[in-house]
């Protein structure tokens, strides 16, 4: 029988391993290794199966997501604890990595040096220095990288962004963000129900003994991530600079509370101001209140008001300038798109970015970028002064 990629591809589908990316062409299916599959991570785990990718390995350091992980997977499919033996696997495609933020950026830049391209979680970075590092990194990389900003890829908002460079709204004076959820965080302590790799999951942050409280909810310590700020911020002021075209800002401040998370470090109430060249910009966060419940974003120009939340955006008139004496004055509904925000539109931009070599919507310099804000406010937050931000320098 001749040699044929037909007949390769046929020899490969009975064989228990999987074909090298390389003979891979339009049609075919992606390989991946899932790097970090518990509650976001299994959900991108999944979803990316979904869209056709193959899932080849599967890598988590908590044996109960591990196996989770391995039971939705493809028969066959290799599980490990070191994220460094996933990659040395001949053929991966791409990694997804939804393991926690400290690990974000050693995983993407060992998964640079594997040359494997990645779909990374958001946020890209647990400071400022770790994005310099990864920007430099990418300039010498050729692979395909997309942070898991999603709202990049959401339909609604590329059309916003359109609306607002047309100058609908006019001039823009404020832009607010905030983001309401209700939610108490006990910080449960008692022993896991499962195995845990405790060293693994520490990686470089600092040695401490094992507490189950701070691999069931990290989110909540400065060792692993820079808590709620860059959680949620990352989307919002990601965007804020990109329907504005700004860069980040030049000076941030903010004020913040932990309320009713006893154990917690990280504010679960906190409001941030950002200083544009044009426009100020405030980013609040309230764990505590469910009222305006999840995100939205206020974009208010002298025109009119621009609103986004998760189910479309609805643009303001403006009622004009306010009169002397005061009386009541109320903007007009003039547009209401009704929006449908998912995920999957990002993974499939990524996955046929993977295909096409061609930048994906969120690359690693934007989400640098998204990020500098909220990095800059949990500066200013901790050491209780206005941080200012020029040429890359905090002062």
């Amino acid at each position: 029988m001749p040699t044929t990629r037909r007949n390769v591809l046929k020899a490969a589908a009975a064989a228990p391993l999987f074909v090298p990316s390389s003979a891979f062409g339009a049609n075919d299916r992606l390989t991946f290794a899932a790097i970090g599959t518990g509650s976001r991570g299994g959900y991108l785990h999944e979803s990316l199966m979904k869209l056709g990718a193959q899932c080849v390995a599967v890598c988590d350091v908590y044996k109960p997501n591990l196996e989770k992980a391995r039971s939705i997977s493809p028969a066959g499919v290799k599980t490990f604890v070191d994220h460094h033996d996933a990659l040395a696997l001949k053929g991966l495609d791409f990694v997804m990595i939804g393991a926690p933020d400290h690990h974000h950026y050693p995983m993407l830049v060992d998964s640079l040096k594997a040359g494997v391209d990645a779909y990374l979680e958001k946020p890209v970075s647990r400071n400022l220095d770790e994005s310099a590092k990864l920007v430099a990194a990418m300039r010498d990389s050729k692979q395909i990288v997309q942070v898991g900003m999603q709202r990049r890829s959401t339909k609604f908002i590329q059309e916003a962004r359109q609306f607002l460079q047309d100058g609908a709204i006019g001039e823009i004076s404020l832009v607010e963000a905030y983001w309401n959820w209700h939610f108490d965080l006990p910080l449960d302590n008692a022993p896991l129900p499962g195995e845990l790799d405790w060293q693994r999951f520490l990686g470089a942050a600092p040695k401490r003994a094992i507490e189950p409280r701070r691999f069931r909810w990290w989110r909540a310590f400065w060792d692993y991530c820079g808590g709620n700020c860059t959680d949620q911020g990352t989307h919002l002021m990601d965007v804020v600079q990109w329907l504005t075209g700004s860069e980040p800002p030049m000076s941030a401040s903010c004020h913040g509370k932990v309320i009713n998370a006893p154990g917690a470090e990280v504010p679960n109430v906190f409001s941030a101001v950002f200083e544009y060249p044009k426009f100020l910009a405030t980013w609040t966060l309230d764990y505590r209140s469910a009222f305006e419940y999840d995100w939205w974003i206020q974009f208010r120009g002298e025109k009119g008001t621009l609103v986004l939340n998760r189910f479309g955006s609805q643009l303001w008139d403006s009622p004009g300038g306010s009169p002397t004496p005061w009386t009541q004055q109320a903007a007009k509904k003039v547009k209401d798109t009704p929006g449908n925000f998912d995920t999957v539109p990002h993974l499939q931009n990524f996955l046929d970015s993977v295909r096409s070599r061609k930048q994906p919507n969120s690359t690693v310099e934007v989400a640098t970028k998204s990020v500098a804000g909220p990095h800059l406010a949990n500066i200013a937050y901790r050491e209780q002064r206005r941080v200012k931000f020029a040429n890359g320098k905090v002062s």
